[in-house]
């Protein structure tokens, strides 16, 4: 007999909508709470840490939530380590252009920092990927038409791999979809951390 009851109950704290679209492509079914954590005030020694503490401060506070009892909740942040700066979203076009005339030509490091928590046992694990960046070099009349674009006001480091500035990046060593928004295999290991294996949280068919 196969197992006929529903798979866990799926949380994703954030509003990003690539890391939605990297867990539905999975076959998984999250529902999206966003944490509302004010990411100004976190600081830490390095891009990677910092990009963990704010994962886990997502992943906790939606946690915490009443409604989300016995859920199983992903948190994820993601920075652009370039020369130990993070990067995050840039505040505005200026920034964004400057943003990408230092990036070109060289390389950085995408750290995605993911969190699960596991409502039900109040138990949750964490850890950080990441992903070099070997960035093309675009010129500035093809940065500027990207800008008034106004996808890089939305990203982290001002650029992503499924969108306008795919051209303008030559390569990347890791996993691509840690650059797009979540690590999928990182995800799956965290939550065998915690006794789920993640076809389990596989969606059901509809007939």
């Amino acid at each position: 007999m196969t197992d006929q009851s529903p798979p866990r109950r799926l949380v994703l704290a954030s509003q990003s909508p690539a890391r939605l679209g990297l867990l539905r492509q999975a076959g998984l079914a999250p529902e999206v709470v966003v944490s509302g954590v004010d990411e100004e005030p976190f600081d830490a020694p390095t891009p990677a840490e910092l990009a963990l503490a704010l994962a886990e401060a997502k992943a906790s506070v939606v946690a915490a939530r009443p409604d989300v009892r016995g859920a199983l909740v992903i948190g994820c942040d993601s920075v652009l380590d370039l020369d130990g700066e993070a990067l995050g979203k840039p505040a505005d076009a200026e920034e964004a252009t400057a943003r990408w005339k230092a990036m070109r030509g060289r390389s950085g490091t995408l750290q995605t920092g993911h969190c699960v928590w596991d409502t039900a046992s109040g138990r949750h694990v964490s850890a950080t990927a990441s992903t070099v960046v070997r960035f093309g070099e675009p010129s500035d009349e093809e940065i500027a038409a990207y800008v008034a674009s106004g996808e890089p006001l939305h990203v982290a480091g001002a650029f992503t791999l499924d969108g306008r500035s795919a051209p303008f990046i030559d390569g990347i060593e890791g996993d691509h979809g840690n650059v797009i928004g979540l690590s999928l295999p990182l995800v799956r290991r965290l939550l065998a951390e915690l006794g789920v294996g993640i076809t389990q949280l596989w969606a059901r068919p509809s007939h």
